[in-house]
C-alpha cells in the first residue's frame, strides 16, 4: 500500500535576530536524523521531498542519504508565513498559535490565515503526489502546516497535534485516501 509520510523537521539552531525560515539544523538536530531515518524506513518512501527552508532541506538530505533514496525540494511546503512576526517569548507565541488555529479564516498571526496556509500546503502536497504517483513519498515540512493538513484529513484537532509533535516527528497516512495510520510524536 502506498503511503505519505509527513515529517516535522529536526531541531534547528535558533539564532535570535535571524528569521526562523533561515535557520539550519543544530548539532542535536543532525544527530537525530539517524533515528528519524530508521523510523521512516519501514514505510519505504521512494523519494523524500522537502520544504525549501534550510532546516527541512537538511533534515531531508540526511534522512535520504541514510535510506539511499533521492531527495528534492518543492515550493509551497514551507511553514505558515510568519516572516513579519518578531521573535516572541514561548508562552506568548503558543497563545498566538492557538488563536491562529481557533480562528482559521482570520489573519491573526503572520501573513496567512490558517485556511490560506492549509490550502497552499494541500496544493503543494497534491503536486508532489502527482509527480510521484507510483510510490510512497516522505515530505519533510513544519509543524503548523503538518498539523493543519492532518486535521483536514482526520479527526485530530490541529492545535493539540501541533503541541504534541516534537522535533523531529512524523505522521503516516495511507494513500490515496489520506487516512492517518500512525502518529509518532517524538523520535528519540
Amino acid at each position: 500500500m502506498r503511503k505519505l509520510v509527513l515529517i516535522k523537521h529536526a531541531s534547528p539552531l535558533v539564532v535570535p535576530g535571524t528569521p526562523p525560515e533561515r535557520w539550519q539544523l543544530s548539532d542535536k538536530g543532525r544527530e537525530s536524523c539517524a533515528a528519524l531515518a530508521e523510523a521512516v524506513r519501514p514505510h519505504a518512501p521512494g523519494v523524500i521531498v522537502a520544504s525549501e527552508e534550510p532546516k527541512a532541506t537538511e533534515t531531508a538530505e540526511l534522512v535520504a542519504q541514510a535510506l539511499a533514496v533521492p531527495v528534492e525540494t518543492a515550493p509551497g511546503l514551507h511553514e505558515h508565513d510568519r516572516s513579519n512576526v518578531p521573535h516572541m517569548r514561548p508562552g506568548e507565541f503558543i497563545s498566538h498559535v492557538e488563536l491562529f488555529f481557533r480562528r482559521p479564516r482570520e489573519l491573526v498571526l503572520g501573513r496567512e490565515s490558517a485556511e490560506q496556509c492549509a490550502q497552499r500546503f494541500e496544493q503543494a502536497v497534491d503536486a508532489v503526489l502527482s509527480r510521484h504517483a507510483e510510490q510512497s513519498v516522505a515530505i519533510v515540512t513544519h509543524g503548523t502546516v503538518l498539523a493543519l493538513f492532518v486535521a483536514r484529513h482526520g479527526d485530530r484537532k490541529p492545535f493539540e497535534l501541533w503541541r504534541e509533535l516534537g522535533l523531529p516527528s512524523l505522521v503516516v497516512m495511507s494513500l490515496p485516501d489520506r487516512r492517518v495510520e500512525t502518529v509518532v510524536p517524538r523520535i528519540a
